[in-house]
């Protein structure tokens, strides 16, 4: 408690004592007319009221000049001791207002204040006794000598009060001083308590993973940074909801919550969450029950993202999956490339020598252009298989961009329903790499977004640099407005022979994948169903490959 406000129940006190006492005297006075004098006795209480305002102006100064509170309490003693005097002196009943003042001063200035205040109203006392009995006083006869006690009792009134006003102050001291002590040391507890509280919601706050905990109802008590990041769910939203529903649990979780003894325990748990934004994400989900000594007080849930891990897990299967595949297809493609050649040869010659009728002419055709087509997909697949990188250069991507945008405006698949458009920047952005690989990449996402574009529709072709030190990316982007991909076949369009069109190998997005891979990038797929597609391969720069010119 501070000095201000302990003076102000100081004060408030010294107004209920000094308004009791002037009803008191109101009523002596109507029921005992001249049992004291009355003038001065209503003075002294006005003069309270008085000095009492005058303190309250003052409490802006306390703390700069304690000693207001010396002259405070010192003054209360005083008034008391004209109270004494006024109401019979010795033989007063008023006598005890004394320890009043002893105590606020033991209460404000702890128990050596208490002391001085009963050393001042003792001296006081002791004097006006003294001076009723010395004839020579000018205080003397205010009373009548046949009111007043006899010497003796007087002398063992005065002896017992004073021992009584010392008792009050020592003891009313020795109470203050453990209340300040107690008090700080609770002060102390509750800051210690406050920065544990802190550091520990901190701690809370801090981790990577969500945490939420609920009472034995299912309600929500706490919800953690993470656990708003993962879910989308704000705190204030989340508190107080039923866990079932925020967190979305499966059916083994749910059969946890409402146990009032603990439940048993449920292994890792991972299921669909759907956001409040629309996305689907998967969560890896450990729950437990919280225990306090009177037993469990609710359950303690813990979880993570675990989409993208989930999605390396699937791609890392796959890629163990085809690389054992694939270097037995690419064997064998090698393989049956050399007698599909002479196959092919065979046949050309065949049909250049020999007299054919036209039913003959278009079988041998046929076999000749399904040969190409099985070459094709043999060459794109041994592309993917066993990529070979050329000599590396310093390439204008710029360039490859708009030779790509020139070679598909003279394609037969671009109608006048479609438009290409070409976003490069101003300066050459050159990037060390082998030419034919990057156009590779622009090539198969370009005619990609073509044939998604059957009925027309606009294809955008646009490159971006950045030389942020050793994060520098290039950044090619594809988009198109056409037929898109449905969310679930994301996951597996990089995979070999999963083309969505009736022509082409179904190695398109995989060679982009496969390049983009072994030159340190990403290729970072966004499509909506019948909205169109955007593909985006980033490209690390280094510091030595990566240069703009100015």
């Amino acid at each position: 408690m501070t000095l201000r406000r302990t003076l102000l129940w100081l004060m408030g006190g010294r107004v209920a004592a000094v308004t009791l006492l002037l009803g008191s005297a109101v009523f002596i006075q109507l029921h005992s007319p001249g049992t004291f004098p009355v003038d001065p006795f209503f003075a002294l209480i006005g003069l309270t009221y008085a000095l009492t305002f005058l303190w309250a102006l003052t409490l802006r100064f306390v703390d700069r000049a304690p000693w207001l509170v010396d002259v405070q309490v010192g003054s209360d003693a005083l008034i008391v001791a004209a109270i004494v005097h006024l109401t019979g002196g010795v033989a007063s009943y008023y006598a005890s207002l004394y320890t009043l003042p002893i105590i606020a001063a033991s209460t404000v200035r702890s128990w050596r204040g208490g002391l001085s205040i009963a050393l001042l109203s003792s001296v006081a006392y002791i004097g006006l006794v003294v001076a009723q009995y010395s004839p020579a006083s000018p205080f003397s006869g205010t009373v009548p000598a046949a009111v007043l006690p006899a010497s003796r009792v007087a002398a063992f009134t005065v002896t017992l009060n004073v021992f009584g006003f010392f008792g009050v102050a020592a003891l009313s001291g020795y109470l203050a001083e453990g209340l300040r002590r107690t008090g700080e040391q609770l002060e102390e507890t509750s800051t210690q308590l406050a920065d544990l509280q802190a550091f520990s919601q901190h701690v809370i706050d801090s981790l990577t993973s969500g945490l939420a905990t609920c009472d034995v109802e299912g309600r929500l008590l706490t919800f953690n940074h993470a656990a708003e990041v993962i879910t989308g769910l704000s705190g204030p939203e989340a508190i107080g909801a039923d866990v079932r529903e925020a967190l979305q649990l499966p059916g083994n979780l749910v059969g946890m919550v409402g146990y009032s003894t603990p439940p048993p325990p449920v292994p890792r748990m991972e299921y669909q969450f759907a956001r409040g934004d629309g996305r689907h994400i998967e969560l890896g989900m450990s729950c437990g029950p919280v225990m306090t000594p009177r037993g469990a007080a609710g359950l303690l849930f813990t979880f993570q993202d675990i989409t993208d891990v989930k999605k390396q897990e699937r791609e890392a299967r796959a890629q163990h999956r085809l690389a054992a595949v694939g270097e037995m297809a690419a064997g064998i493609a090698h393989e049956i490339r050399n007698p599909l050649a002479s196959m092919a040869g065979s046949i050309q010659m065949l049909r250049q020598e020999l007299p054919l009728t036209q039913e003959q002419s278009q079988l041998m055709d046929i076999v000749l252009r399904e040969s190409d087509r099985l070459n094709e997909t043999i060459r794109s697949f041994l592309s993917y298989a066993r990529p070979q990188r050329g000599a590396t250069s310093a390439m204008d991507i710029r360039r490859v961009i708009t030779d790509t945008a020139t070679l598909l405006e003279n394609n037969a698949e671009v109608t006048s329903r479609h438009t290409i458009d070409v976003d490069v920047p101003s300066v050459p952005l050159l990037y060390q790499a082998d030419e034919a690989q990057i156009r590779q990449i622009v090539w198969n996402l370009a005619t990609n977004g073509l044939r998604a574009m059957a009925d027309g529709g606009r294809l955008r072709l646009s490159v971006r640099g950045s030389t942020g030190g050793e994060h520098g990316m290039v950044l090619i982007a594809v988009q198109d407005e056409g037929t898109g991909i449905a969310p679930e076949e994301l996951d597996g369009i990089f995979q070999p022979f999963r083309g969505g069109f009736a022509r082409g190998t179904g190695l398109g997005l995989s060679i982009v994948h496969r390049i983009a891979s072994d030159y340190g990038g990403e290729v970072r797929v966004a499509s909506r169903k019948d909205e169109g597609t955007t593909v985006e391969v980033l490209l690390p720069l280094t510091p030595v490959a990566a240069t703009v010119a100015g």
